[in-house]
């Protein structure tokens, strides 16, 4: 069936891809602390495409111990100060992305982020993406059991806005996103500002190339037409 507009009441936003430019800058923090520790880590692309997921999830593919061994803490530990110190700063936001969460909140819906960044980073990210005045919740990966593709954080989401499943969208750039939104029962709206194709980002409602282009074709998009929703 389809869903009504007036039922969605909150957005859930993704950060790192979505909101700015810094999935490609977390890879190469990665790949340069495990250097630092005298690991030979795995190239920058490929790490790139793990990009979404949580540490708890991403160090066990890409460099083979887990995040809770003494190796995996001390990675993600350099990996964190790697990023802050020579990349936070220079991360761009995706085009017209205040002017996006600026016409959802004045057509009233609540904004709130579930990602898989820690929460050391994320006020950090935020304010590079010039939209953390416009957040009212957050949810972290630190804060859930599993990070995404499992759907944990995108139920924290929804309790923090005090929504139900169908009265949320989900705004993400990696088949993480669409993959723990629909296991949430959330539906789920993708941009390509990731780096991943159409084809990879199958399972959203619709795939916008950037937030500019969903703003462009608001009025028709799932987000600003009566009858959002998904088809389920």
């Amino acid at each position: 069936m389809i869903r009504s507009k007036k039922a969605v009441r909150a957005v859930i936003l993704d950060v790192d891809g979505t909101l700015l430019y810094s999935n490609e800058a977390h890879a190469r923090a990665f790949v340069e602390a495990a250097r630092q520790m005298g690991i030979d880590p795995p190239a920058v692309d490929e790490v790139l495409r793990l990009i979404g997921m949580g540490a708890d999830k991403l160090i066990p593919r890409a460099f083979g111990f887990e995040q809770d061994d003494p190796q995996g803490e001390e990675l993600e530990e350099r990996k964190g100060n790697i990023f802050r110190s020579r990349y936070l700063q220079s991360l761009e936001p995706t085009p017209e992305v205040r002017a996006l969460l600026e016409r959802l909140k004045a057509d009233g819906y609540a904004l709130v982020v579930a990602t898989s960044a820690s929460p050391d980073e994320l006020d950090g990210l935020l304010q590079r993406a010039g939209v953390r005045d416009l957040i009212e919740d957050a949810t972290s990966a630190d804060e859930v059991d599993e990070s995404k593709p499992e759907p944990d954080v995108v139920h924290a989401a929804l309790q923090q806005a005090r929504v139900a499943p169908h009265e949320a969208v989900m705004i993400g750039d990696t088949p993480y996103d669409v993959e723990a939104a629909r296991a949430a029962g959330v539906t789920v709206i993708a941009l390509r500002t990731g780096g991943w194709s159409e084809k990879d980002l199958s399972g959203a409602i619709a795939v916008y190339a950037d937030p500019a282009e969903l703003l462009d074709r608001y009025a028709e998009s799932p987000l600003g037409r009566r009858g959002a929703g998904s088809t389920a």
